[in-house]
């Protein structure tokens, strides 16, 4: 049953739905609602959740009280006197930027919505709204909360997490940061969301972050891949199909469009899509007109939020003949352009840090110490171009994971290379490029500067120390010996014996 806020004062945590949630047990909240059996009753939903709970009537008590204390989530009314909802906002991303904040209004617009998440808002909730809704909603901010705990998110860090699955896009980089706060302020409206990135950068992620802070999150996203059906298929998929359409329709068939009615469709690489599927596509953005194939009828008129997604270029597909411009124009409203990793590299050891994490709890005992990256190898892991973008990285890092021992530092020599990456790292991260463009001659001019750069920076750190040299790089004295001569380097113990121990570079 469905309990209301809207002016019923609880008594006890009996009056609310058990749905308590052990996710919540940690986090801090304060409510700022002038209103006070609103804020009691916003108090026991949060209290029942096992939530830590403040209380405050006026704005200027809430910014005294955020000055004093941290909190993980505020709801504030926005429509305080003197110092209103908007300015505690204000306030918190000036001082507590990490606290999420959910404006509550019983005069909700697009406009005061868009305002508020450009300033900085998590949410919006407008009043009245029921236990059930302030439930699902504590949900998702349990998870966002306990997904920053477990990156250890800097200040600083843009996070932006969605879904039960821990999907968590981090970030630092000016470049990210513009494409997750545009993802923000377009989520509340009804705005067809374009996301434009390459394979591997987290334009799902973006999506389903779109759908889940919109007002359609009560319905469902339904994603489709456009490259991933064949386009016979994919008709029918998004359309549906009467029964003795073609071959094999047995029976009726309600498409994707009808079941993504009041929620929103994704069109994961839209210009897989044919020209032909395309004009039909534009049909139901105009007017929300669905025919099923072999119907000679309009079968359904739906309402749906578009947000589509393609790793090239849009331009470059329309005058490739790839996307409808007519297409690309509706759907095309906002357009978000997610960075590849390669254009952020001061993100990789943020990002590497939380996968390491998160795969050591996933895969290994919860009571043994994970391992760490020391900075030699997030230096390494950053300079790498990552062309599978997030994806590649978060696959790597769950290998290095896998394999790695508790409590221990994982080494560049640790790292699963192949012999023809090209790698950038020792010697502050560069390696010349090679200058000649017959491959076998660049392959070793690389691979000599490799291995010079490597050897100066192991003998370093190991302070002149052979034995100590070998160990960590996990070679023997002779070899190492033998990388030194070969790159001039001098070596005033050649001809002589060598302590077991103590063997050093002069």
């Amino acid at each position: 049953m469905t309990t209301s806020l809207s002016r019923r004062e609880f008594r006890s945590s009996a009056d609310l739905p058990a749905m308590y949630n052990p996710a919540t047990e940690r986090m801090r909240a304060l409510i700022v609602d002038d209103d006070r059996t609103l804020r009691e009753g916003c108090a026991s939903v949060l209290r029942s959740e096992g939530i830590h709970v403040e209380v405050a009537a006026r704005g200027e008590e809430a910014i005294q009280m955020i000055n004093r204390s941290r909190f993980d989530i505020m709801l504030v009314d926005v429509y305080l006197e003197p110092v209103s909802g908007i300015d505690v906002l204000k306030a918190v991303m000036a001082n507590a930027p990490s606290t999420l904040v959910v404006l509550m209004t019983g005069n909700p617009s697009v406009e005061s919505s868009i305002e508020a998440m450009r300033i900085g808002a998590w949410d919006y909730l407008p009043k009245p709204y029921s236990g059930t809704q302030l439930q699902l909603l504590l949900g998702r901010a349990a998870h966002t909360v306990n997904s920053r705990r477990a990156s250890d998110v800097p200040d600083g860090a843009d996070p932006l997490a969605t879904g039960p699955n821990g999907d968590l896009l981090l970030g630092t980089s000016a470049a990210f940061k513009a494409a997750t706060d545009l993802a923000r302020r377009a989520a509340p409206t009804s705005a067809s969301v374009m996301i434009v990135g390459e394979t591997g950068t987290g334009k799902e992620v973006i999506a389903k972050y779109i759908h889940q802070h919109s007002r359609r999150a009560r319905k469902r996203l339904v994603p489709i891949n456009c490259a991933a059906i064949p386009d016979q298929l994919l008709e029918s998929e998004m359309f549906g199909h009467r029964k003795g359409a073609f071959t094999g329709a047995d029976r009726e068939k309600m498409g994707l469009l009808e079941l993504a009615n009041g929620g929103t469709l994704f069109l994961d690489e839209l210009t897989e899509m044919s020209m032909a599927l395309q004009a039909k596509m534009l049909r139901v953005l105009q007017d929300g007109i669905v025919r099923r194939v072999g119907s000679e009828e309009e079968d359904a008129v739906v309402d749906v939020r578009f947000v589509s997604a393609t790793n090239r270029d849009p331009r470059d597909a329309i005058r490739n003949k790839q996307l409808r411009e007519d297409l690309y124009y509706r759907l095309n409203v906002v357009q978000v352009t997610i960075p590849p990793l390669r254009d952020r590299p001061e993100d990789i050891p943020l990002l590497a840090n939380h996968f390491l994490r998160v795969f050591w709890g996933r895969h290994r005992l919860p009571k043994e110490a994970p391992p760490s990256f020391t900075q030699d190898t997030l230096d390494f892991l950053s300079s790498r171009p990552w062309r599978g973008n997030v994806r590649e990285l978060q696959n790597f890092v769950e290998h290095v994971t896998i394999l790695g021992q508790p409590g221990s530092q994982i080494q560049i020599h640790h790292l699963p290379l192949d012999q023809e990456v090209d790698v950038r790292v020792v010697n502050n991260g560069a390696v010349g490029f090679p200058t000649s463009d017959a491959y076998h001659v660049a392959k070793e001019q690389v691979l000599a500067s490799f291995e010079k750069n490597y050897v100066t920076r192991l003998v370093a750190r190991a302070s002149g120390n052979m034995s100590r040299a070998a160990r960590l790089a996990s070679v023997d004295r002779t070899t190492l010996y033998r990388l030194l001569e070969r790159h001039g380097f001098r070596r005033d113990l050649a001809d002589s014996p060598e302590p077991a121990e103590e063997a050093t570079l002069s």
